[in-house]
């Protein structure tokens, strides 16, 4: 066959880089401290909760297409106590199988080809695929290392709207970098979002992993922007059930019907009982997220200190469950190649932040390594990582 089998707007892209790196870790017996989930899981409570309702019957057959009433009701109450955000949980509030479905469904909804959209970079790979999937074209917009953190150039955004521009794609607390937007970037996001009449889908799954008094804004509670933002949240990071695949959608009843119109074709409906074990966890006591996140911070510190040791420059952390480190202290300037060498020479498997830039050589000397493991598994990785300061 002389034409390609597979579209021609998904070839650019391959195996994931988190599928490549995971099968390294096997095949060499090293840590992974690449792809993003826990060595753990979560609440006993919660994984009880969905034993129960398997048991009971709820959600063992087709749960409804926007989500189980628990759920999206649990969810609206968590918008309102967490940030003051009303929505209605029957129209302005949609269950979907994780962030990933959540983030395809709204571009895929949103985005008509022809049309430009803003991603910050580094970006999570699937936002590429999907503008792709969408039609769009992605325009980046690179975060740059400054005074510790991976700033956002607010000029550089503006100067990236045109004409053609239909939205922003928002990450914050940010993956890889870690960076959690600051109200001043977020007002300014805003201001140009209604200057320019544009929409703003925003990822907000790490919400409640943020640390040293950084603060989580979501960008829909600012004036004049909870009528043009998709917002998405998950259950997956804050609660160590990451293989339920529970996600949801909050926004305006017009763009929740358009979110739904694409997502009804893409899975329709998953993860029944689940959906009301989250229910359950959504209302968890504020003493479950303060331990989280003291245990997290704990793991941040620990595996960025041995980081550090190690001979990395290290930019920690405010957000996520991600360290940024960079290489080049090491004598190192290719991300890709040091990633693929770290098992044999250290046992260790992290992640290269170049695939997730349009700008290769803006990501080129920057390695991501998660911290969301046990305390052990980070202990034993520091000392391997050791041999890497000679």
């Amino acid at each position: 066959m002389t034409r390609p089998l597979l579209n021609r707007r998904l070839a650019e892209f391959g195996t994931t880089i988190f599928a490549e790196m995971s099968a390294l870790a096997v095949r060499t017996g090293a840590i992974n401290l690449g792809q993003g989930f826990p060595d753990t899981d979560g609440p006993e409570e919660i994984r009880e909760a969905a034993v129960r309702a398997l048991r009971d019957g709820r959600g063992n057959q087709y749960p409804p297409g926007p989500g189980v009433p628990e759920l999206r009701t649990a969810v609206a109450e968590h918008q309102r106590r967490r940030y003051g955000l009303e929505f209605d949980p029957d129209t302005e509030v949609l269950v979907t199988v994780g962030a990933t479905e959540a983030i395809a469904a709204a571009l895929l909804a949103l985005v008509e080809p022809g049309d430009e959209v803003i991603a910050l970079e580094p970006y999570y790979d699937s936002y590429a695929a999907c503008i792709a999937m969408a039609g769009g074209t992605r325009v980046p917009v690179t975060l740059r290392p400054a005074d510790g953190r991976f700033v956002l150039d607010l000029d550089e955004l503006r100067a990236a709207v045109t004409d053609r521009t239909r939205l922003i794609l928002l990450n914050t607390p940010h993956n890889p970098t870690g960076t959690v937007l600051t109200r001043a970037e977020l007002t300014a996001v805003a201001e140009l979002a209604i200057e320019r009449d544009l929409l703003v889908v925003t990822d907000e799954v790490y919400e409640h992993l943020v640390f040293d008094g950084a603060e989580h804004l979501p960008i829909a509670s600012l004036p004049g922007m909870r009528e043009r933002t998709v917002t998405i949240g998950s259950a997956g990071k804050t609660y160590s059930f990451t293989g339920w695949k529970v996600g949801w959608v909050t926004a305006s009843p017009g763009l929740t019907t358009a979110v739904r119109s694409a997502k009804q074709y893409l899975t329709y409906v998953a993860s029944g009982p689940f959906q009301y074990a989250i229910a359950e966890a959504l209302r968890l006591p504020d003493t479950f997220f303060d331990a989280l996140r003291a245990d997290l911070l704990a793991k941040r510190d620990l595996l960025s200190d041995g980081l550090a040791g190690a001979g990395f420059a290290v930019h920690r952390p405010a957000g996520t469950y991600f360290v940024t480190a960079d290489i080049r202290p090491l004598g190192e300037s290719d991300g890709v190649a040091f990633c693929r060498a770290l098992p044999e020479r250290a046992g260790v498997v992290a992640i290269p932040n170049a695939v997730f830039y349009d700008h290769r050589d803006a990501g080129a000397p920057f390695v991501r390594f998660a911290f969301c493991k046990q305390r052990p598994v980070l202990e034993e990785a520091v000392s391997r990582l050791k041999t890497l300061a000679g």
